[in-house]
């Protein structure tokens, strides 16, 4: 499912509490998003459309909540980034990031974890 940038900020807000009214959205977004409260209203309209985000009416209002976790997401939209701009290889990025000086010393050491342990779960 692709979901524009407008969108993602809608999604980023109900993963921040869920589930959440228009009007909730609309408050966390204002100061990010000089936004109407009628934008979020036709954002979310099209997140339900598009099945990223459910609702349920209680009394007079309708409360939204995501039909997918951020990981997932982000999960997702990384591979689909590595195979569209890097032919599916994932060392180009990091070399990217490395080359470019973009990588912390803390990114380093995580990148180091999540090797060793997936090297732990894989022998």
């Amino acid at each position: 499912m692709e979901i524009s940038e407008a969108e993602h900020e809608v999604m980023e807000a109900l993963w921040a509490g869920a589930p959440a009214s228009a009007r909730e959205v609309f408050q966390r977004l204002r100061n990010k998003k000089s936004w109407q409260e009628r934008t979020v209203k036709t954002l979310l309209s099209r997140l339900v459309k598009k099945g990223a985000i459910g609702f349920e009416k209680k009394d007079r209002a309708y409360l939204y909540s995501p039909c997918f976790d951020r990981e997932a997401y982000q999960i997702k939209q990384s591979r689909k980034l590595v195979e569209r701009l890097f032919d599916g290889q994932l060392s180009v990025l990091i070399s990217g990031f490395v080359k470019g000086g973009d990588l912390k010393k803390s990114d380093i050491e995580e990148l180091k974890d999540i090797i060793e342990q997936w090297e732990k779960d894989n022998d």
